[in-house]
């Protein structure tokens, strides 16, 4: 395996691969269930109240979790409860949060979209769990892991595909220390796809869930359009334009208003969600990794890296996803490395949330056709 220290950004921290766990308190289970907790019909999620971080925002308050919590499956009669710990992960002297669950079976690491964190995948994780190790984690610049300053890199770009694809990659040597399977949503394709390109021996398959077709890349925009595109970027990024129009974004409201855009049964866009989105973009650099990824237009297009994956791959579409039509994600299904594209019907952009029933078998089918052994494992030289 080649060393991934030849990375394409700078690192101004030390590149060490330590993986470490905080203290986290285990969630026991309580009589009853506030109905503003449910998550579905099928999953609950407990949380300690003591150990809650919460702040406001125009009145709401929000939580988030950064402790272990265990769940229950209700479909399963006194069964035991799936715990899901959470662990922070030194990358490159970068922490980055990640969830895991499961002690058996083969590795699945769920990859979140833009905008989201591995609090997306909580509907999935604790079913995939009785089979499987399952890990979730927060790419670099979203949810609970370090936000480092894009301007800290001059002109080398820092929130890029290689670079997401460059932390799995890592992840997967680091702290699964096994192949695995790449579940995406969104722009967690395109890092999926590109974290299989770059280390073809870590990836066993990859599913990906309305991959991002990257609309604005630069080489989708007409050519008499990009000079006003990139003009329109820079005064995002360089003027107050970019925080003023972050700032209104980022509120309970508008948060729930892009949700109830994208997610087909509105009815599963709750609190719970809206303050899972929403609360790690109230943190420090949240705005200047928004504002950066909104104005990067360059880097590989799906279909550009589809054709060097050499593990298999399944494509499922959410034919209700508003902003990324399936009328256009057709298209890779005629893809040799794809094996099959599944229509997901009457969903949205987010299948794995907004209709894990749909999504969770699919996965367990794929992994179940494509787990076989290999001789060995990579290892990254300390």
């Amino acid at each position: 395996m080649a060393s991934t220290s030849s990375a394409t950004f700078p690192l101004s921290k030390l590149d060490l691969p330590v993986s470490y766990t905080r203290t986290r308190t285990k969630i026991s289970r309580t009589s009853s269930i506030p109905s503003h907790l449910s998550l579905s019909k099928r999953y609950a999620v407990f949380y300690p109240t003591s150990k809650l971080s919460v702040s406001k925002s125009n009145g709401f308050a929000i939580n988030s979790r950064l402790s272990d919590y265990s769940i229950d499956d209700p479909t399963k009669e006194n069964g035991p409860q799936v715990e899901v710990k959470t662990c922070m992960w030194n990358w490159r002297g970068y922490s980055i949060r990640y969830q895991y669950s499961g002690n058996s079976g083969p590795a699945l690491v769920l990859v979140h979209g833009f905008g989201a964190n591995s609090d997306h995948w909580r509907k999935n994780i604790p079913v995939l769990a009785q089979s499987h190790r399952v890990f979730s984690i927060d790419l670099i610049g979203y949810g609970y892991s370090d936000k480092p300053n894009p301007r800290e890199f001059g002109v080398n770009s820092f929130y890029t595909f290689e670079t997401w694809a460059t932390q799995l990659n890592d992840f997967c040597i680091d702290v699964v220390k096994d192949e695995a399977f790449f579940i995406c949503n969104s722009i967690g394709g395109v890092v999926g796809l590109q974290a299989a390109v770059m280390e073809r021996q870590i990836c066993k398959g990859i599913v990906i869930l309305n991959i991002s077709l990257r609309m604005l890349h630069i080489k989708k925009q007409p050519w008499y359009g990009r000079p006003l595109i990139r003009s329109f970027q820079s005064l995002l990024r360089n003027t107050a334009l970019g925080n003023f129009f972050y700032r209104t974004v980022s509120t309970p409201e508008s948060v729930k208003s892009i949700l109830c855009q994208c997610y087909h049964d509105t009815s599963q866009v709750t609190d719970e969600l809206v303050q899972t989105i929403l609360l790690p973009g109230l943190e420090p650099g949240a705005v200047d990794v928004f504002l950066e990824f909104i104005c990067y237009s360059e880097g590989p297009l799906p279909e550009e890296l589809l054709p060097q994956v050499k593990c298999p791959v399944l494509v499922a579409w959410g034919d209700k996803d508003p902003w990324e039509p399936i009328e256009l994600g057709r298209a890779y299904g005629n893809f040799d490395s794809v094996e099959d594209f599944i229509v997901l019907p009457n969903v949205g952009h987010c299948p794995q949330d907004e209709a894990p029933h749909l999504v969770n078998p699919l996965v367990e089918s794929f992994v179940a056709r494509h787990a076989t052994p290999k001789a060995s494992f990579p290892t990254k030289a300390i």
